[in-house]
């Protein structure tokens, strides 16, 4: 009788710290900025300054290593076809592993290949630091995404989600413009030594305020990779894919878009790179509202009239050069398209994983980067033809093209959501009618 006493207790004991613990999740639920969330804000910031700023420094870069534009322009090109493969690997890998302690061994070798750029006497030596970078920001921005249950309230998913793929936004508004501003007062080295004391910093913040408790994954890293065998992860990779090719088919020359097509002086290009920057920085946050209408693959397919839309303001960009106010407007619109697919798409790849293969949640994570990046590496790729072979007016038709793939793939989303439900159906009937017997 004392022992069951004594287990009654415990048991009494164990519920009423784990209603303690719920109560504090939802005290501090109630704030969403938390210094760890700053933290890893200010993470995806930093990584997405590093890749984005080559875009607007590309002159000053081409002038200063006697190097032609296109082929400095390739760097994107480069830089995302070693960040997508790498990141799906890598996050697989690093599941295995303490989290912060390879977080942090992760971050140094960023830090590494940002000193390597500042110091770069030729394209040789910037272009194998590009890839040194590459090859980890994936990684760290996919381990940021397992934070979640760790430092906000699961009612703040989808907010945490929005406001780590923000940063890169927050890069193009904030970021990018800076490091071209200082590209123009000190040369374009300065820019990457910007971003190398910033990292420091970001640094001991990480030290400070990140968990360091973490569950490594004990599923192997082939098995995890079954995740890719499901259709709905197949379409959304296909749909993000497609979205970032749309984007970087032009924005890898915007700058010489701006000042080509549009006519605007160089000094203030920087200032129309941070309009369009605020752009992709509201199409960011918006996109967690987006997410938030549904579960699963809901809010992805719902898309289809945004990519076309999309399509359509692509299409409209030719007429730029004779119309320059209206590409201005244009070019602002699709800096708020930019990112509108990022929250669902991710909450697509969480969920699904969730439901078929928890314990491939860590490569869930990294999915989205991966597939955005292909996207990335195509586009990039894709304009550096057309702007050599066609012109620079012609790359937002071309990549309306990848708009509207995009916006069919959605139709192929949604047709599979439907059949997923009638086999729940029918499932769920051929149950019910076993029990009765």
């Amino acid at each position: 009788m004392e022992r069951l006493r004594n287990t009654e207790t415990g048991k009494s004991s164990l519920r009423r710290s784990a209603s303690a613990a719920r109560g504090k999740a939802r005290h501090n639920g109630k704030r969403f900025f938390t210094l760890p969330v700053i933290t890893l804000i200010l993470m995806s910031f930093m990584l997405g300054t590093s890749e984005f700023i080559v875009v607007g420094i590309l002159p000053d870069i081409a002038g200063s290593l006697n190097t032609q534009l296109t082929t400095i322009g390739n760097l994107v090109s480069v830089f995302a076809f070693v960040y997508a493969p790498c990141t799906p690997f890598g996050s697989a890998i690093v599941s295995r592993h303490p989290r912060f302690a390879t977080q942090m061994v992760l971050t140094v070798v960023f830090l590494i290949g940002n000193i390597m750029c500042a110091v770069a006497p030729n394209y040789a030596v910037l272009f194998a630091a590009r890839v040194l970078i590459a090859m980890v920001a994936g990684t760290l921005v996919s381990m940021s995404m397992t934070y979640a249950p760790d430092v906000v309230a699961p009612e703040h998913r989808t907010r945490f989600v929005s406001w780590i793929f923000s940063g890169f936004s927050v890069a193009a508004v904030a970021g990018v413009p800076l490091g071209t501003w200082i590209a123009n007062m000190a040369g374009w080295r300065w820019a990457f030594h910007t971003i190398t004391m910033m990292t420091v910093v970001l640094m001991g913040l990480m030290i400070a305020s990140l968990p360091k408790q973490s569950t490594p994954s004990r599923m192997g890293v082939l098995s995890q990779f079954m995740l890719f065998s499901d259709r709905r992860i197949q379409c959304g990779i296909g749909i993000s894919l497609c979205g970032a090719a749309a984007t970087y088919v032009f924005y890898t020359y915007l700058a010489a878009i701006m000042q080509e097509e549009i006519g605007l002086a160089s000094q203030y290009v920087s200032i129309g790179m941070m309009v369009y920057g605020v752009g992709s920085l509201w199409g960011n946050l918006y996109s967690a509202r987006l997410a938030a209408r549904g579960n699963g693959i809901e809010p992805l397919s719902r898309m289809t009239p945004i990519f076309l839309a999309w399509a359509f303001a692509l299409c409209a960009l030719i007429v730029a050069r004779w119309v320059p106010v209206l590409g201005a407007v244009l070019l602002l619109v699709l800096g708020m398209f930019m990112y509108l697919l990022n929250s669902p798409a991710q909450i697509l790849y969480m969920d699904v994983a969730s439901a078929s293969r928890p314990g491939s949640l860590s490569l869930a994570s990294s999915l989205n980067s991966m597939s955005y990046n292909i996207g990335i590496a195509l586009g990039a790729a894709v304009g550096g033809l057309v702007a050599e072979h066609l012109g620079l007016m012609w790359l937002g038709p071309v990549g309306s093209l990848f708009a509207l793939a995009a916006a069919a793939m959605t139709i192929v989303l949604k047709r599979e959501n439907v059949r997923n439900h009638a086999t729940i159906t029918v499932v769920g009937n051929v149950h019910r009618g076993l029990e009765s017997v």
